[in-house]
């Protein structure tokens, strides 16, 4: 493609495309190829058609107010998915501490306005220098502080945002909250806001896991408290892992957006299930059968639904992710497990099987490890096959009024997807090519943060571009939001 030469564009282009860039986290010329991509490929629809443009404006940014008029759009979009909006935030004392300086960058990219609350022990991880400095604001440190505390700060700082964010939260935040203890200026904020409140907690895989904290959790849910994360991954300590990293910066805005979103949605009203990740079939206590699904999809998808209004269901195999923001996630191991949370669910609006479920598994699980013999060769495992849960979905007599299945191929890829779309009683299939020839790059699809899909339904294939998961997740919940508007129950 040939160059672009932004600084040829008008100052208002210029911003709003400036705007689009850090919300996707792009540079501006990489957007501007993307959204000349899309026209071109017919994702804008008919560009020789003012009113068709206009339309699609509003579809994308999830605006439904048919007076609005595209002048006033582009000035909404151009101030910043948070303009306006201000966030109070909450450092705890954690490592994870320093991804507390990139969430406030992407918050002002957004246009929100950020005031930071750091405790005694996020001021060991990171400095009152550097998170002023990003926050362009006052950072707040001590209850007792007699510049702040004039005016009684800490009831001021509680009441004047729009949302209180606290990242990382540690175990000692949760527990205070969960108790109503408030001994310092971030404990004392929390128990007098009357703002939502988002907590990304990040600690030790064994802290996350103790009762302590797990009970902790279930109070502040009960009480309206949301979360984000946190995922699993290796810790900052040496050989630690497991479940306690704290949400991306990007995964915490994601979250923050939802809460804040006020806008009409399409899908407010409907439940809609969703399924992800792989599943894990024992062959012995250490060993199982699966695949190389990491849920980044399924989960990317969950959580644009969710972005719409529904009310999503996922049901997820064991992956490396956080949970999606908004979302109720059931947490499953094996297909038999996934096929009953599905079945239970029922009835819904929609179901999206995005799941790479096992084919097989072993008719057997041994109870103890399996040992190798010395002299003899592998023992044999006997397969049978696992349920169908889409199949079973689509011929069930609760069915949903919209049904999607993915088709994951290595060869002949509409051929495969139109036979599944026949045979498992599906309104359309999403199918990608994860062959190491599909052009995807050296990580492939199954585990990388791009896809390439084909929709394929009794109307023919549709062909959609190489973009981002979040991209095809985005899309993929727009369409099912119009289709369920023509279906009447």
């Amino acid at each position: 493609m040939a160059s672009i030469t932004i600084r040829n564009l008008d100052d208002e282009v210029k911003d709003l495309l400036r705007r689009l860039a850090a919300e996707n986290d792009r540079s501006m010329e990489e957007q501007a190829r993307v959204m000349i991509r899309a026209a071109v490929e017919g994702q804008l629809g008919p560009v020789g058609r003012i009113d068709q443009i206009e339309k699609t404006l509003r579809e994308l940014t999830s605006s439904h107010s048919p007076a609005t008029p595209i002048a006033a759009m582009s000035s909404q979009i151009s101030r910043g998915s948070l303009s306006g909006k201000r966030i109070l935030l909450i450092i705890g004392g954690g490592i994870a501490a320093y991804k507390a300086l990139d969430l406030i960058r992407r918050l002002r990219e957004r246009g929100a306005a950020v005031r930071a609350v750091m405790t005694a022990a996020a001021q060991e991880f990171v400095t009152t220098l550097s998170v002023g400095a990003l926050s362009a604001d006052h950072v707040f440190v001590d209850l007792f502080d007699r510049n702040d505390e004039h005016d009684v700060g800490h009831i001021r700082l509680s009441r004047e945002a729009d949302l209180v964010v606290v990242a990382p939260a540690t175990a000692d935040l949760m527990a205070k909250l969960a108790n109503g203890h408030a001994n310092d200026l971030a404990s004392t904020v929390l128990i007098a806001t009357d703002k939502p409140v988002l907590m990304a907690p990040a600690m030790n895989p064994k802290m996350w896991s103790h009762p302590a904290t797990r009970r902790n959790r279930a109070t502040l849910q009960k009480d309206g408290i949301a979360f984000i994360g946190p995922a699993k991954g290796e810790m900052a300590e040496s050989n630690e892992a497991g479940e306690g990293r704290m949400a991306e910066p990007l995964e915490i805005v994601a979250a923050i957006e939802a809460l804040l979103d006020i806008r009409p949605k399409p899908l407010a009203g409907r439940r809609i299930i969703v399924t992800s990740g792989p599943t894990h079939e024992p062959i012995d206590p250490v060993r199982y059968i699966a695949n190389r699904s990491s849920g980044k999809q399924g989960h990317a998808i969950a959580a644009a639904l969710a972005r719409l209004g529904a009310d999503v269901r996922l049901v997820s195999g064991p992956v490396g992710i956080a949970d999606p923001a908004g979302v109720t996630t059931l947490h499953v191991e094996t297909a038999n497990e996934m096929k009953d949370a599905v079945e239970q669910l029922l009835p819904a609006d929609a179901a999206v099987f995005v799941a790479a479920v096992a084919d097989w598994r072993s008719e057997t699980s041994a109870g103890e490890k399996i040992k190798k013999v010395a002299g003899e060769g592998p023992p044999a495992l006997q397969m049978i096959e696992n349920p169908d849960i889409l199949a079973g979905v689509g011929h069930h007599k609760k069915r949903p009024s919209l049904v999607v299945g993915f088709a994951a191929e290595t060869q002949d890829l509409v051929k495969n997807a139109k036979a599944k779309l026949a045979k498992k009683g599906a309104d359309f299939i999403v199918a990608n090519d994860v062959s190491h020839d599909s052009g995807m790059g050296s990580s492939g699809v199954m585990g990388g943060d791009r896809n390439r899909v084909r929709i394929v339904s009794k109307a023919g294939v549709d062909e959609w571009p190489e973009m981002s998961k979040d991209e095809v997740a985005t899309r993929l919940a727009a369409l099912i939001a119009e289709r369920l508007k023509t279906i009447t129950v």
